[in-house]
């Protein structure tokens, strides 16, 4: 038998009922989608997970790095009771983390919020 996970995921979804991290998802190659998936499943049965596998940006926003063939992936998240919170997804095109990328990801965080609170 499966043991339970520790903690669920949940999509983060706008207003008109869209969820644009798991449309990100779907949009990527199949051996990346479970790359990233894998990742995913880390976080959820090992949590607190560290670096490298995944940073604290502050503020309550998470980012799974995800190694792909040639390029690197980043998941957002925020942590809600025993649930994460999957806010944003991009492959990393840059050293450093692009600013308008975080901030979208910390927007969303506090639309979830402000429905949920």
């Amino acid at each position: 038998m499966k043991p339970e996970r520790p903690l669920a995921v949940r999509f983060f979804r706008t207003a008109t009922g869209n969820e644009p991290a798991r449309e990100w998802l779907r949009s990527l190659p199949g051996e990346e989608r479970h790359a990233i998936g894998e990742d995913l499943l880390t976080v959820q049965y090992a949590w607190p997970v560290g670096k490298p596998q995944v940073d604290n940006l502050g503020d309550g926003l998470w980012e799974v790095r995800s190694r792909l063939k040639g390029r690197i992936a980043r998941t957002l998240f925020t942590l809600v009771d025993d649930e994460i919170v999957v806010l944003h997804g991009f492959i990393k095109k840059t050293q450093k983390s692009p600013t308008q990328e975080l901030e979208l990801a910390r927007r969303r965080k506090r639309e979830y919020q402000a429905k949920y609170d």
